[in-house]
């Protein structure tokens, strides 16, 4: 099993490969590990001008295009953000949200766009409660009322205004999604098989039928035909002709909304004129001699990120050695004390105190640490929040980019589900989230993926929703050298956090890191999470030392761009993901 899963994803990762351009191969480093046997075969590429990471080669294409003219990191950023739109429908969206983080290379400063969907002004504490006062999934998952207020093209917009290099309007980063949308793509196998897959959700929405399913057939589109998007291509114009007011105000946010009430929901086009993205702090720590920045709450990602890591510093994984026992259980102790602490204490921070101080506190997650038994899992029955010192579908995606200057972007947005809830606004293109279900509909109720929440991320007229989405920054000695984040559900956190273990602990590429096997344990259900393709061996040992152990597929797509010794570009898209792409120059 394990070397059918090795051959797939070399396989895969030979065709991402071929799509690479004006890239100079360049040899593995010196320190990889001989405990990575197999995987030491992954090789990043390499380019020294600028670098885009994404889910999908195209819009990778388009981003490192804006780099070549002249463009700057966020350019890039802006541009590839609406590609997606159109060629990854699935994830990249108008009609979702997220967050970014930004690196200024001549001043060294970060900074983070919080871009998240807010609930809108009609939702209620109660909105996602049956008649029975008992918590209803298919209200936040399945109705309009589980449609955040849109904030990608508002944070998209910010973005460019803010930190783009003037070179470009948005309206020319805009223009290459247009002609996307109105001249068609061609339909990957992964575009195909995903759709087919969710045809009996999205074709039961006339609208989202009519541009995925057209015909008499009513059939999903094979690989090789071209996907049309006329309407996605006349909002894109109106947001290029009008700037964020194309989309928040208008025909468009008026259908928008109609088309949330009409399945359900409460969304006004009020809501959409009156959406604002927002610039937070970053969160920060540190690991290992390396500096951690990521993204502050509302965004779980950052704060848990950081706590893992810390938790970890403590013990010597490097001797464990990469996929042990060893290795897996203490990632999966020290998750589950972060999860722990995020059911707890983890909302938006416009309604909540969140400590983000005293739950990133060095004192504080040592003594988190202290009863991690290294050779003995512990019970997440006997494992709560802890106490602090006096004073906070997977179908996400991320890319990074990184320019000639040294500039930077992690970017993270979703629609949460698949598609999210499949609903498309007549006549605008664009698919509606649905996460709303982030929300704790009740104390203690789990949400899609599991998570449990609390009473700080309840739900409320104009609050955003808790995420785990964790676009990360690594620096060492003041220099930057990791960009990454990925897709993945609850998952997200524990994938960044490996993406970085990887690298610092077992001296991985970042080819490598996003190869390796991974796991997941997120406190609730008490279960460690295992890829198919762990060994065998590792597996009984594991369940030996007292863990629950579940293997399940893969997950995730990181997009890393690490800067090297020899201040190169090292770029890696994850190989679990077919259509994913690294370009650069």
């Amino acid at each position: 099993m394990f070397e059918q899963l090795l051959n797939r994803l070399l396989m895969v990762a030979s065709l991402v490969a071929a799509t690479q351009f004006i890239l100079a191969p360049a040899p593995a480093r010196a320190e990889t590990l001989p405990i990575i046997s197999g995987y030491e075969r992954f090789h990043p590429v390499h380019a020294r001008s600028g670098m885009i990471a994404s889910q999908e080669q195209v819009a990778s294409r388009i981003g490192a295009d804006i780099l070549r003219r002249g463009g700057n990191a966020v350019d890039a950023a802006v541009a590839v953000g609406f590609a997606l739109a159109v060629t990854l429908p699935r994830a990249g969206n108008l009609g979702g949200g997220g967050f970014m983080l930004v690196h200024i290379a001549a001043t060294g400063e970060q900074i983070a766009i919080d871009y998240r969907e807010t609930a809108p002004a009609a939702a209620t504490r109660d909105m996602f409660l049956g008649p029975d006062g008992k918590a209803d999934a298919n209200l936040s998952r399945n109705t309009g009322l589980g449609v955040g207020t849109p904030g990608t093209v508002a944070g998209l917009a910010l973005a460019h205004e803010r930190y783009g290099s003037g070179s470009f309007t948005l309206a020319e980063l805009i223009a290459p999604a247009i002609a996307l949308a109105e001249g068609g793509i061609t339909v990957s196998d992964d575009l195909a098989m995903s759709l087919a897959r969710a045809q009996a959700r999205l074709a039961g929405f006339p609208a989202t039928a009519a541009i995925f399913y057209p015909g008499a057939k009513a059939a999903p589109p094979a690989a090789g035909a071209t996907l049309v998007q006329r309407d996605l291509a006349h909002t894109l114009r109106l947001i290029a002709a009008n700037g964020p007011r194309g989309f928040y105000e208008g025909k468009v946010a008026e259908r928008i909304a109609a088309a949330v009430r009409e399945t359900g929901g409460v969304m006004t086009a009020e809501d959409l004129a009156a959406y604002r993205p927002k610039l937070r702090e970053p969160v920060r720590g540190t690991y290992r001699g390396h500096e951690i920045v990521s993204m502050p709450p509302p965004s779980s990602g950052g704060v848990h990120v950081i706590q893992i890591l810390k938790m970890l510093e403590g013990f010597d994984l490097a001797a464990k050695g990469a996929g042990s026992a060893g290795h897996y259980h203490l990632l999966a102790e020290a998750m589950r004390r972060a999860y722990a602490d995020r059911a707890t204490y983890l909302g938006d921070p416009d309604f909540t105190d969140v400590p983000v101080a005293a739950l990133i506190d060095d004192t504080y997650l040592a003594t988190r640490a202290q009863d991690i038994d290294p050779d003995r899992a512990g019970r997440s029955s006997n494992i709560a929040a802890g106490e602090l010192p006096g004073e906070e579908s997977p179908q996400t995606t991320h890319y990074s980019v990184v320019d000639a200057d040294g500039n930077a972007v992690s970017n993270t947005y979703t629609l949460n589900f698949s598609y999210g809830l499949g609903l498309v606004a007549a006549g605008t293109g664009v698919l509606l989230n649905n996460e709303l279900d982030d929300f704790a509909a009740a104390p203690g109720v789990p949400n899609a993926y599991g998570l449990i929440g609390g009473e700080a991320n309840a739900p409320a007229a104009g609050k955003r929703p808790l995420s785990s989405m964790s676009p990360t920054f690594v620096f060492r000695d003041g220099d930057l050298r990791l960009v990454t984040g990925s897709p993945g559900g609850s998952r997200i956190i524990s994938i960044v956090t490996q993406t970085i273990v990887n690298m610092v602990d077992f001296g991985m590429n970042p080819a490598e890191a996003a190869a390796f096997p991974r796991m997941h344990h997120q406190w609730l259900p008490d279960v460690l999470q295992l890829e198919r393709g762990v060994s065998p061996d590792t597996v009984a040992l594991l369940r030996a030392m007292g863990h629950e152990v579940t293997e399940r597929r893969a997950s995730g797509s990181v997009q890393s761009i690490e800067v090297t010794d020899e201040s190169l570009l090292a770029g890696a898209s994850d190989p679990r993901r077919p259509g994913a792409g690294v370009s650069g120059h």
